[in-house]
């Protein structure tokens, strides 16, 4: 199981602070007092670094709200947790599609159940934004009652385990094969193991949805649908997984607190298509901007909240998350700068670039 890397929560100052490390170590999630992040476990380093305090970007940043306090939950961890004082227990939203659902359950009242075997309950404002590394898709909608709140731009490819070259560079449509076949795949001399994240997995979706593949083949292991995304720790000779690119970058760039790419390891980032994900060498990546803007690997992530709190014309707004929001602020999550006291800077060392567009997208014309 993937380990914890940095846990979350941001002091009531809105201001730069100086001094702060890339990174602070794991501890307890915190309890927040206001504002609260769950979800893809993609997005999850870099606002948590955002949110602890960083100097990713050259100088030292650390994101407030008004005086609120943001707690940051991670995709994976223990299976109950508690977001807010005196909030109930419930099912940790592991990956992009339960931290939606956790939102949308926390705007209506609806009962959220998250990981199994921990019972479903009224989860009743307990959740403010969904970390997702996928878009609305089919859900978009102009009058919908979400917003997807462009966040950055990264792109998948894929690990693997090997000793040779046989895996490096597949292909689009080799891809395809290996992922929907019922029968084992060989390309060269290597019979290829291919591993899939959890069925919530925004990486997941994305990656089958690039490669065009609807059923998966019988061959894909999905350990009974709990393996963890961006965990190259898991990959055993000869298997391979969709990664994302923007995790592969930050865990060996040394930002996330814990790598799990071990150092004289086989495990690789592939090129798809023959082109590499990122550039640079060692613990100095960066974002290949021509693999992430080209189909059909790139893509734009998202912070997703209801409509109605950055509306300013709705009886629900709330100043302080729109401002959080807001990429026009140096120090908001979606701030896409360059400039090295701004967010922007600091999440490009996370392995992101500005996202292809700020405009926001409504979904859900229900909840």
């Amino acid at each position: 199981m993937k380990m914890k890397k940095v846990v979350a929560i941001g002091a009531a100052v809105g201001v730069a602070l100086a001094g702060l490390g890339l990174a602070l170590p794991a501890n307890a999630e915190p309890v927040s007092n206001g504002y609260v992040l769950v979800g893809s476990d993609t997005l999850q380093d870099s606002t948590n670094a955002l949110i602890n305090g960083t100097r990713a970007g050259g100088s030292s940043i650390r994101i407030t709200s008004g005086g609120n306090t943001i707690g940051g939950f991670d995709a994976f961890g223990t299976a109950a947790i508690q977001t807010k004082q005196g909030g109930p227990f419930f099912g940790r939203p592991s990956g992009s599609g339960a931290g939606v659902t956790a939102l949308r359950a926390s705007i209506t009242g609806a009962n959220y159940s998250g990981n199994a075997g921990v019972p479903a309950k009224a989860i009743t404002g307990q959740v403010d934004i969904a970390r997702s590394s996928s878009g609305a898709g089919s859900n978009a909608n102009a009058n919908g009652l979400l917003a997807y709140v462009p966040y950055a731009r990264d792109a998948v490819a894929y690990a693997y385990n090997g000793t040779n070259s046989d895996l490096a560079s597949l292909t689009t449509a080799q891809l395809k094969q290996i992922y929907e076949s019922n029968t084992p795949v060989v390309i060269g001399t290597t019979t290829v193991k291919p591993r899939i994240p959890q069925s919530t997995s925004g990486t997941r979706s994305f990656f089958l949805s690039a490669i065009g593949v609807t059923t998966l083949g019988s061959t894909v292991n999905d350990v009974n649908n709990l393996t963890p995304e961006n965990d190259a720790s898991i990959l055993a000779a000869d298997e391979i997984i969709p990664f994302s690119a923007a995790s592969w970058i930050a865990q060996t760039n040394g930002v996330t607190g814990v790598s799990t790419i071990a150092a004289g390891s086989n495990v690789k980032l592939g090129s798809p298509n023959g082109v590499a994900p990122f550039t640079g060498t060692g613990t100095a990546l960066a974002a290949n901007a021509s693999f992430y803007n080209a189909a059909p690997f790139g893509r734009d992530t998202y912070l997703v909240v209801e409509y109605a709190r950055i509306n300013p014309s709705d009886a629900k707004y709330d100043a302080n998350l729109a401002a959080l929001l807001n990429p026009d602020n140096a120090l908001s999550l979606t701030n896409t700068g360059t400039f090295s006291s701004t967010a922007g800077a600091a999440k490009r060392k996370f392995g992101f670039l500005a996202p292809s567009s700020t405009t926001l997208i409504r979904a859900f014309a229900t909840l």
